[in-house]
């Protein structure tokens, strides 16, 4: 694919599908918070229903791989999608953690329920934003009806992670133009993806300006510095699917069987075929349906 500084040109052979839907634009909102400001995106539902569906990116990402899929669900749902905090439009913070990524989708459904009539709340996570889906719906059982994870990766309650650190600390790189930073976009972990007006469509909304040149708009410090859930074993009770990726690298080795030992009791599980990690870049309509099928 040829890349420039051009969305529309470069995404015009993007399937019709995938056009229409990014044309449905949402109502964008600011939930002010102390730590850090949280950016977030709403569909109003087309019909009369109480429901209410919670989208979260994964780590580095942003509202906006959701673009193309959650206005899919308009005709069941109410949808919200979330910047967590540190990415996307949301404000950066001194400390992060999945707890506290946790309670900023609580802060923000209690919101949101106030001004609408609902019912049932449906949380869908990509890899990190599905361990912050798990914690929601752990330790907010009344408050979540359904839980969908996409090729997270669930550590055990064991896990050590004095035996797993981290890479070197990432330092904040600035490029001398728009096309050069969207160039050097690359999925994490790196896989290929034959959707590549998908690919380029995010990327467009992952670097921002400043005085210094262009940057991603994630906080690089927070790659070394996330908190996660340590020692802990997800207790939701509301109905659960894990999707994964048939060629996901996160999956891979018994990292898969691991899970279903942990959690097969309290969670479906369903492989999508020739997608890896990135499921909802890979496989879109097929996410789509899995999900249309769960929940309606």
């Amino acid at each position: 694919m040829q890349i420039t500084d051009n969305l529309k040109n470069d995404i015009s052979n993007a399937p019709t599908w995938f056009l229409d839907t990014i044309a449905i634009k949402p109502s964008e909102k600011i939930l002010e918070d102390v730590k850090g400001n949280l950016s977030y995106s709403v569909w109003p539902s087309s019909s009369e229903n109480k429901n209410l569906m919670i989208f979260i990116h994964g780590t580095g990402a942003h509202k906006k791989w959701w673009y193309p899929i959650a206005p899919q669900f308009v005709d069941y749902s109410n949808i919200i999608a979330i910047d967590l905090p540190g990415m996307g439009d949301s404000g950066f913070r001194e400390k992060y953690s999945i707890k506290d990524f946790g309670q900023c989708i609580i802060s923000i459904i209690e919101k949101e329920k106030s001004n609408m009539d609902i019912d049932s709340i449906s949380i869908i996570g990509h890899s990190l934003g599905g361990q912050v889906a798990g914690y929601v719906a752990s330790e907010k059982k009344d408050l979540v009806s359904n839980l969908i994870m996409i090729d997270t990766f669930i550590r055990p309650p064991d896990w050590d992670p004095s035996q797993n650190e981290g890479g070197p600390l990432r330092m904040i790189k600035y490029y001398p133009d728009k096309t050069t930073i969207l160039k050097r976009f690359r999925l994490l972990p790196q896989q290929e993806c034959n959707n590549e007006w998908f690919v380029r469509y995010i990327s467009e909304h992952s670097v921002r300006e400043t005085s210094e040149g262009w940057r991603w708009k994630f906080d690089d410090s927070m790659f070394n510095s996330l908190e996660r859930l340590f020692g802990y074993k997800f207790s939701f009770r509301c109905p659960a699917l894990f999707i994964h990726g048939a060629n996901s690298l996160l999956m891979s080795a018994n990292i898969l069987d691991n899970i279903k030992k942990m959690y097969s009791e309290i969670m479906d599980f369903n492989e999508v075929n020739g997608a890896a990690h990135h499921v909802p870049l890979d496989k879109p309509l097929e996410i789509v349906d899995i999900i249309k099928n769960r929940l309606f």
